[in-house]
């Protein structure tokens, strides 16, 4: 003690006197050791990683400079912003002095005149771990102070050092025990460790991460972020919107509002941002943001959707193109369904052949079937144009080759152009620009070309569209071609069918007659109707159904048809007629050239009526067919309670006839069930809406048919209709002249000259002779071979009918007699002389007629 009591007091006289040569060197180095001492004191580097390193270094720098007896001691980052200073106000402002020996890591002293007055300051560099600057510590006195330090005694200054020594032990704890609060009691190596692992993860994720503080300066970036914003450098510590970031980026960090996977352009990319509010030590409020590239998978997700687009297009084509056996339709559906999701226009070009149901030719010219678009002023050529396309056109390059044309630019497409010039021009100012001409091809057929057109949207067509439009146009091509294969067959059958019916009803005065009929729009099926002249100016009204559709439906009316015509040549009564028409079907069933295509049993349905306008009696019968209706002069329509009886073909029950009266004018309406039937109504309510539209008095046919057709004519009948409206008329007396027979073969003569005066009376002289011969053999024939009573009934209508009549069941037959036969040439006469003649049976016997022409003159015209 001894040994350190004189040093210290050497030291002190030293001191004293040189106190006054050394103010400045002491001074100086003072400054320069508070200042390295602070500047190495533990907890500093922490304290400037602070949000606000000035609420930490303030009051320990205050501390330290009263402990170690300097006028200031002042923390300051590079830029020379002070962040504490003995006078607060001066903390946030700049440094005066000389900074930058000490930025390039020099321990630097000087003499300055500063807030204080005049100060001997030293500023020494902080450095990090890796030796950089990362702040500046200043310590110093004012000269007057270092003069009062010198003229103070000894145990004065020796007292101050050991409190120096011991402010500075218990500064060094305080600040260690603090640090390892901060720290949970980790070690130099744990935190070194775990801020080596953090700033890896921070800077190696593929994540940007930013913080900024509540005054909107970013605090940190990564370096994810900093690729992603394109920040400079120097992007840390500036405000958000001087960093250069795309200015709905800077607007989402200043706002600090809350961010759920928000997306963000910011350039060319996509950015997906997720934004959270922070409060770091109770500070003003800063947000901790993360953002993530999608840019790539924003683009994967396109192609994803463009490629689901395309098969729901393709799978929307497959319901939607074909719902009809129409090749019109199913070019326009194709039309529909690619716009606007495809193409902004597309038009649809078929050979003119494909339309009638033919195939196409080589160099067919081409009939625009369709054309759809987003509008509907464009240039193109207008629905219906007949189109002869040049061979350097895309269309008829794919219409000869049936492969698909692709046309990027229309500007660029000199073939093209050459079509129509002034049309072409037109288009492409419009501003059409890309074409994909695809061939609609099926079964090796080439139909036509579907053009699709791109207006609004600016890409033009590629590959990929090439691709989708053969897919497009191939099934398309598939559901064309089978309805143009139905046309041709619905036009064969519709042909065939006409053929096989009436084309101009037949004269006879005991009705007027108005018909309609149409075909099934999916396929032609066997309806018919007929109107069928009977001797005696009767009339047979048939209407019958075969069941089925197509050719063969078709042709088996026809069959039925004129095996109706047949029989009622005969004069057999309706159920007759139905019973050998029946037993006829049954035939051709079991021979099998009227057997359905699929195999099942042919079937038929049919009713059939006979009118005589003499008596106004109505004998009618059906198998299985509609009833009738029978509307009265006064409007009042009844459907009439006709047995049904089992349709045709079926065989084992007889077939039942009703026979009516019906009033003059009265009409019979004759149907089949396609007027009536229909998938949204059933047969009772047609029915209904069928006798509702024929209940008006003093209409005549053509009126009724209209009604009819107006109230249940469906827009696309799934089953052929026929309808056939019969407005009764009667033979009046003076046109019927009828008389008994006596039985006795001298009453000859007289019917003879009854016969006569009444042609006379009629003006019909000419017939005079050829009547009493038919009516001699005729009456002789039933007085010899038949049975009593006889009568004799003549009318003149269109013809001049005879007719005698007897009990007996017997028909004569005309036979030709021998030369040496004295009898047998009677009917031979008979046949001879008449236009026609037969024989008819009744329920009292049998009737035998004939018919003769009347002269011009004597004609009666209905």
């Amino acid at each position: 003690m001894a040994i350190v009591v004189l040093l210290a007091a050497g030291a002190l006289l030293a001191l004293v006197l040189q106190s006054r040569h050394d103010i400045d060197r002491e001074a100086r180095n003072r400054s320069v050791s508070v200042a390295q001492t602070f500047a190495n004191s533990l907890g500093l580097r922490e304290a400037l990683k602070a949000p606000d390193p000035s609420l930490i270094l303030q009051p320990l720098a205050e501390e330290t400079r009263k402990a170690a007896g300097v006028d200031f001691i002042v923390v300051m980052d590079t830029q020379g912003i002070r962040y504490s200073h003995p006078q607060p106000d001066r903390i946030g402002e700049r440094f005066v002095g000389t900074i930058e020996p000490s930025l390039a890591g020099r321990v630097h002293t000087e003499s300055v005149q500063g807030p204080l007055g005049k100060e001997i300051q030293a500023i020494v560099p902080v450095t990090s771990a890796e030796g950089e600057v990362i702040a500046l510590v200043s310590a110093g006195l004012t000269v007057k102070s270092v003069s009062d330090i010198a003229n103070q005694q000894l145990p004065v200054f020796l007292l101050s050092i050991a409190g120096g020594l011991v402010l500075a032990t218990v500064g060094s704890a305080l600040i260690s025990r603090r640090l390892r609060r901060q720290t949970h009691g980790l070690g130099t190596q744990e935190m070194t460790r775990m801020y080596e692992h953090h700033d890896a993860v921070l800077h190696a994720v593929r994540e940007g991460v930013l913080i900024t503080d509540g005054e909107g300066r970013l605090l940190l970036a990564n370096d994810e972020a900093g690729r992603l914003l394109d920040l400079p450098d120097d992007a840390e510590g500036r405000p958000v919107d001087e960093v250069g970031m795309d200015r709905r980026m800077a607007d989402l960090l200043l706002s600090g509002r809350i961010a759920t996977d928000e997306v963000l352009e910011a350039g060319d990319r996509l950015l997906v941002v997720n934004q959270r509010p922070t409060h770091p030590g109770g500070r003003p409020q800063g947000s901790a943001v993360t953002i993530r590239d999608s840019t790539e998978m924003q683009l994967l997700s396109s192609r994803a959707e463009t490629a689901r687009k395309r098969l729901k297009l393709l799978y929307d084509a497959g319901g939607d193109i074909g719902t009809t056996l129409d090749v019109v339709r199913t070019a326009e559906e194709l039309a529909d369904v690619a716009v606007p999701r495809f193409a902004d226009f597309v038009t649809v070009d078929l050979a003119d052949p494909v339309l009638n149901g033919d195939e196409p030719g080589p160099g067919a010219d081409m009939r625009r079937t369709a054309v759809n678009g987003i509008r509907s002023d464009h240039p193109l050529y207008p629905l219906g144009a007949l189109i002869d396309f040049l061979p350097s056109t895309p269309q008829a390059r794919g219409y000869g080759t049936g492969a698909v044309e692709l046309v990027p630019d229309l500007r660029d497409a000199p073939g093209w152009h050459a079509q129509d010039p002034g049309r072409t021009a037109e288009i492409v100012g419009y501003g059409i620009h890309s074409l994909i001409a695809a061939p609609l091809k099926a079964r090796g057929v080439v139909l036509g070309v579907a053009n699709f057109w791109r207006w609004q949207k600016p890409e033009p067509f590629d590959e990929d569209d090439v691709s989708l439009a053969e897919e497009l146009v191939g099934r398309a091509a598939v559901a064309m071609d089978n309805a143009r294969r139905y046309t041709r067959e619905h036009h064969l059958a519709v042909t065939l069918q006409r053929s096989l019916l009436p084309r101009d009803l037949p004269e006879q005065s005991a009705v007027d007659v108005a018909h309609f009929y149409q075909p099934a729009q999916s396929g032609v099926g066997g309806d018919w109707f007929d109107v069928i002249p009977l001797p005696g100016s009767r009339v047979g009204l048939v209407v019958g159904d075969v069941v089925g559709h197509g050719l063969h439906a078709a042709a088996t009316m026809g069959r039925l048809r004129t095996a109706v015509h047949n029989f009622s040549s005969l004069d057999l009564p309706p159920d007759e007629l139905l019973a050998r028409l029946d037993d006829l079907v049954q035939r051709m069933d079991q021979e099998g050239d009227g057997a359905a295509p699929d195999g099942g049993v042919l079937g038929a349905t049919c009713l059939y009526a006979v009118y005589d306008p003499v008596s106004r009696n109505c004998t009618m019968a059906r198998a299985g067919h509609m009833p009738p209706l029978v509307v009265a002069p006064d409007g009042t329509t009844t459907i009439t309670e006709l047995p049904a009886g089992p349709p045709l073909g079926l065989g084992g029950m007889p077939f039942e006839t009703m026979e009516l009266r019906l009033a003059e004018g009265s009409q019979l309406v004759l149907y089949t069930d396609g007027l009536v039937e229909e998938r949204s109504r059933d047969i009772a309510e047609g029915l209904e809406k069928l006798r509702t539209a024929l209940s008006h008095p003093g209409r005549d046919p053509d009126a009724g048919r209209r009604a009819v057709l107006d109230a249940l004519l469906p827009d696309q009948p799934s089953d052929d209709i026929a309808l056939l409206i019969a407005r009764t008329r009667t033979l009046g007396a003076d046109r019927v002249a009828q008389w008994d027979v006596p039985f006795d073969p001298s009453a000859v003569g007289a019917m003879r000259s009854r016969a006569a005066a009444q042609l006379e009376e009629w003006g019909l002289e000419e017939l005079v002779f050829s009547t009493e011969l038919i009516l001699s053999e005729l009456i002789t024939n039933a007085i010899r071979y038949g049975a009593a009573p006889v009568h004799l009934r003549l009318l003149r209508d269109r013809t001049l009918t005879c007719e005698v009549g007897d009990s007996s069941s017997t028909a004569p037959h005309l036979r030709y007699a021998a030369g040496m036969d004295e009898g047998g040439r009677g009917l031979f006469l008979v046949a001879q002389i008449s236009e026609h003649w037969g024989t008819r049976y009744t329920p009292e016997g049998k009737v035998i007629w004939a018919e003769q022409v009347l002269p011009a003159d004597g004609r009666i015209v209905s």
